[in-house]
């Protein structure tokens, strides 16, 4: 634990990996306690729960929708799992994981180079078990501060595991970062995280008091002022159904059309200490870059009486993205289901 608290955070411009660090030596104290590998899994930009670093800013990953299919030969990088570096082949088991994660620390879950990520975080866990390279590929790639309580990914390994013991041997080469395997199964080889799935559901937490948020800092989105919900769930009904979403997605989008089908959006009020808590449950197939950050800043607006519900309807019809709302930030953002033809955890 030592080195974890001592130094752990003063390691940001560390030398390349030493021969120490491979046997499990922290490349500071040599203490015999340090995780091998937690510095080629989520990079030189973590830091402990404690001493979250600032979400970085800039061009998205296509947060909430499922990006188009590449092909079955494409490079590690295009998120097909194909198992360690020394080629795919089809005796190799695969393997379902169900994923929590913060995503406070995290430059988002698409693997990056120089910031640290979700995907490179488990890559990394996978490569102390099976020396090699690992891709393992997800059903939505989340940006930067997003969280999940639900992601869903596969992966291709050498060895036949028995699931339970896969996921307590990947939590343990996770730790220290905050990501969790809570559930693994084994599935057909055809089973694909992100093509095979049916519909991704998402959670924001929006929470209004005048007190800053303390337990839930960097896990909710906070406003001061109070909220009509009715309002909200009145404007939330223009934009069920299969629409043009011009209005509600990036511009930096890479979906091939803006059309979606938004299956439910479902605004609850709870009670939250000192205040109340707004939560929108939104459920599609898929969805557009900063889509539902979009229409959560928009109905923010007209719960705070700056807009009126029917103006959602002008906004969506427009097909204007400067008629939108405001993105809201992303730390009230979960993705907290993904669901298949067959549920591949039982």
């Amino acid at each position: 634990m030592r080195c974890l608290v001592s130094c752990l955070p003063k390691i940001g411009n560390r030398p390349p990996v030493s021969q120490g660090e491979r046997r499990g030596r922290c490349p500071l104290c040599a203490c015999g306690a340090f995780t091998p590998g937690i510095f080629e899994a989520i990079g030189s930009g973590w830091s402990p729960a404690f001493s979250l670093p600032a979400i970085p800013r800039g061009r998205g990953r296509e947060a909430e929708g499922a990006a188009p299919p590449a092909p079955l030969g494409a490079p590690a990088r295009s998120g097909i799992a194909r198992g360690p570096a020394a080629g795919y082949r089809r005796d190799m088991p695969r393997y379902a994981f169900r994923i929590e994660y913060d995503g406070g620390p995290f430059a988002g879950w698409q693997r990056q180079a120089d910031q640290p990520s979700v995907q490179g975080a488990v890559e990394a866990a996978l490569s102390r078990l099976e020396p090699g390279a690992h891709t393992i590929a997800a059903a939505g790639r989340t940006d930067a501060g997003v969280h999940a309580t639900a992601q869903v990914a596969h992966a291709d390994l050498a060895k036949d595991w028995d699931p339970f013991r896969l996921s307590e041997a990947l939590n343990f080469h996770l730790k220290p970062a905050p990501v969790a395997i809570s559930a693994c199964a084994r599935v057909a080889d055809d089973f694909h995280a992100r093509f095979s799935a049916l519909e991704r559901r998402y959670l924001f937490r929006l929470v209004a008091r005048r007190a800053p948020v303390v337990h839930d800092r960097g896990l909710v989105w906070q406003v001061q002022n109070p909220l009509d919900v009715a309002a909200m769930r009145a404007g939330a009904a223009h934009l069920l159904g299969r629409h043009d979403f011009t209005t509600f997605r990036s511009s930096l989008c890479q979906a091939a059309s803006p059309v979606k089908t938004l299956d439910e959006i479902r605004i609850e009020e709870i009670d939250y200490p000192s205040g109340r808590e707004v939560r929108f449950h939104l459920r599609a197939r898929s969805f557009l870059h900063n889509q539902v950050r979009s229409i959560v800043g928009t109905l923010e607006r007209v719960g705070a009486g700056a807009w009126a519900p029917g103006q959602v309807r002008a906004a969506l019809e427009a097909r204007d993205r400067a008629t939108c709302g405001p993105v809201c930030p992303p730390q009230g953002l979960y993705l907290n289901g993904v669901s298949y033809p067959e549920e591949p955890f039982g």
